[in-house]
């Protein structure tokens, strides 16, 4: 599992679990303060209910005339109140007394239990015994939490004696409607806050882990051999980190190139300081004038063999130390083909050959315009080499909306099957059809590296109809 994945679990995770509990918890603390809140003003009505009763009789009796007539007078009333989104249109608070003894002398529920004994029951109980009394109980016996009713009980004094108990009872549905209410609104609004938070939490990931994707493929474009850039991360741990990547690869692969090269240019060179060495000695001997001007031409063009080598992996390994191009500039294909089609003018005419020149090459395209011309002289160069007399070599150019492509088509022979993986090697180079000879084979490597260090792609290949075909294409 990739890291940014992680990440992104690991902040879906926490905030989703983190913002779970805190709701739940939130909501159970809402619901507990509703409960509060309608306990409250209960104690209020009990004892301003206790202090009317208390004197509305004389010595021990109680008024239970005024309190029946005035809850009959209450139930018969009609209203209606809109309190936020609830409608109430009767009173549903209900209320009981007690005498001393705890037995029930008026319930204002039509005196359902008048006569019962409430002297164990909570409230009247603690308040009889001079403690502050109040209960909850289950309207109906399937205890849902939408029908309860709190009572808060007050004791009934009369020249500071106890003469009785005045309970207070109102039903939850009110307040668990606005607990409900309020905690609908919690758990909207900390939906969209867990949102807005995984939101940012993810976009912080991304800001973490983009560095170190950036880094990824740069590492990985370095393993496959392509030139980028090493990625701008800013003035911080991962940018150098990135130095630290770029400053390994170039000591490892400095070593490994000088290694490389060295070993290359020794083993090409070898075959011409041999040739040269035998003509030398052959020359201090007593030859005729004929064979000593054939032993001098043989010096003359193994000297110009090591000579091109050593031009040639010097302009190579200049191109391979470079990491991109410097010069950016814009080339007029049509204007640059033309002079390359005047510098390959010689070698054309020896081989009776023509450069024709297909396609919109009336365009525009950016780039380094010594290292491009040098890439397509070289390609065009061997498909004079590996032309027969008198053929036609075939330049097409192509644009879309990537780039340019350039297409060179010869009618040669084409490649061996043994040759194909190996043309763009170092020093690998086919024999010349005619002369036998083989060039320094860094032309190809040559091009390679210039297509590279623009970005772009190249193949050679072997055309359906004969020849071979090379492709170079240098996006925009």
């Amino acid at each position: 599992m990739s890291i940014r994945r992680r990440i992104f679990i690991g902040i879906i995770l926490l905030f989703s679990l983190g913002f779970y509990f805190l709701i739940n918890f939130i909501a159970d603390d809402i619901e507990l303060r509703y409960r509060e809140s309608t306990e409250e003003p209960l104690v209020d009505a009990s004892r301003v209910l206790a202090a009317i009763v208390a004197t509305s009789g004389r010595d021990e009796s109680i008024n239970i005339s005024l309190f029946r007539d005035s809850f009959e007078n209450v139930h018969r009333q009609e209203f209606s109140a809109q309190i936020f989104g609830l409608m109430k249109n009767k009173v549903d608070i209900h209320v009981y007394i007690t005498d001393r003894k705890g037995i029930v002398i008026f319930d204002s529920d039509d005196g359902w239990d008048e006569g019962e004994d409430y002297s164990l029951w909570r409230d009247v109980h603690l308040t009889l015994l001079g403690e502050y009394g109040a209960r909850t109980t289950d309207i109906d016996s399937d205890a849902d939490d939408e029908k309860k009713m709190i009572y808060i009980a007050s004791p009934i004094l009369r020249n500071n004696e106890l003469i009785g108990v005045l309970s207070v009872g109102k039903p939850t549905h009110s307040s668990n409607q606005f607990a409900k209410a309020a905690q609908n609104k919690l758990v909207l609004a900390g939906t969209i806050a867990c949102i807005i938070f995984i939101g940012i939490g993810l976009l912080l990931g991304l800001w973490v882990t983009w560095p170190i994707q950036q880094l990824t493929e740069y590492a990985k474009a370095v393993r496959d051999g392509r030139r980028v850039k090493r990625p701008a991360l800013g003035s911080n741990e991962m940018e150098a980190l990135g130095l630290a990547f770029e400053q390994m690869h170039d000591a490892l692969d400095g070593k490994n190139y000088i290694e490389n090269y060295v070993q290359t240019l020794t083993h090409e060179i070898k075959s011409p300081i041999s040739a040269i060495r035998g003509a030398v000695e052959l020359l201090e001997e007593d030859l005729s004038p004929q064979n000593k001007q054939t032993l001098l031409q043989n010096v003359h063009q193994e000297s110009e063999r090591i000579s091109k080598i050593v031009d040639n992996l010097l302009f190579l390994s200049s191109l391979e130390s470079r990491k991109y191009i410097t010069a950016q500039d814009f080339i007029d294909v049509n204007q640059m083909l033309d002079e390359i089609k005047t510098l390959l003018s010689t070698p054309l005419l020896l081989k009776n050959s023509e450069l024709v020149i297909q396609g919109d090459s009336h365009i525009q395209m950016v780039g380094d315009t010594n290292l491009i011309q040098q890439a397509l002289m070289n390609v065009i160069q061997n498909a004079i080499d590996f032309s027969p007399i008198g053929s036609t070599i075939d330049l097409r150019v192509i644009q879309n909306n990537l780039g340019v492509e350039f297409q060179i088509r010869d009618t040669g022979a084409g490649i061996p099957d043994y040759a194909s993986e190996r043309i763009f090697e170092r020093f690998y180079s086919l024999k010349r059809p005619g002369s036998g000879r083989k060039s320094s084979g860094l032309g190809l490597s040559l091009v390679k590296e210039i297509v590279l260090l623009h970005q772009g792609e190249m193949t050679v290949k072997n055309h359906p109809d004969g020849g071979t075909i090379a492709k170079l294409f240098f996006p925009f």
